[in-house]
């Protein structure tokens, strides 16, 4: 997801390179939404609901190059009928902030009840 940032997060990482204000880091653990209908900068897209369906925990290594990418595989268990679209990143905070977004290569459909799985590295975060 290059160059995916909401504004929110565009606006935190430049005040804090630039050594503007103090901008506050988001709250850990960062988690991984699935969407169904993608969003823009400026708003949400539409998150799956439904079955047991719920946000995972990202863990990331440290960048290299400008990148990196999930360590870990993400699974989404007992998903509702869907087709997933993309992937929204939220911080954990009591009122969420979203701070990346971006399509997936290709859809997924899943059944009631189906696993939907991210392999490690298959989420590629960068700032270019």
């Amino acid at each position: 997801m290059a160059d995916a940032l909401t504004n929110t997060a565009e606006n935190l990482a430049l005040d804090w390179v630039l050594g503007v204000g103090t901008p506050t880091r988001p709250t850990t653990p960062l988690k991984v939404a699935l969407v169904t209908a993608n969003g823009s900068d400026t708003a949400a897209g539409t998150e799956v609901t439904g079955g047991s369906y719920a946000r995972q925990n990202l863990a990331v290594a440290a960048a290299v190059g400008g990148a990196t990418a999930n360590s870990a595989d993400l699974v989404f268990t007992g998903m509702p009928a869907a087709t997933v679209v993309g992937v929204e990143i939220w911080d954990s905070a009591g009122t969420p902030v979203r701070l990346w977004y971006g399509p997936l290569t290709a859809s997924r459909t899943v059944a009631a009840g189906d696993e939907l799985r991210l392999t490690a590295a298959s989420l590629q975060l960068s700032l270019a």
